[in-house]
């Protein structure tokens, strides 16, 4: 009888816990897509050239280009 009466009174609560413990690995999820997203947005504006400024051959095999 006693673990009936114990499941009732913390069904409320438990139920909570588990909400919140999922809106918690949401947010992580999200939060890390975001930070990764970010991190490659970066890279693609580095990665682009200037329209200004010719190709020559020194840029091309530069091992050491910035």
């Amino acid at each position: 009888m006693g673990i009936h009466y114990d499941y009732k009174s913390t069904k409320s609560a438990k139920l909570m816990e588990k909400q919140a413990k999922r809106e918690r690995k949401l947010a992580e999820k999200k939060a890390k897509r975001e930070a990764k997203e970010g991190h490659k947005k970066e890279e693609s504006k580095a990665k682009t050239l200037d329209a200004s400024k010719p190709i020559t051959l020194d840029f091309l095999t530069n091992p050491n280009k910035e």
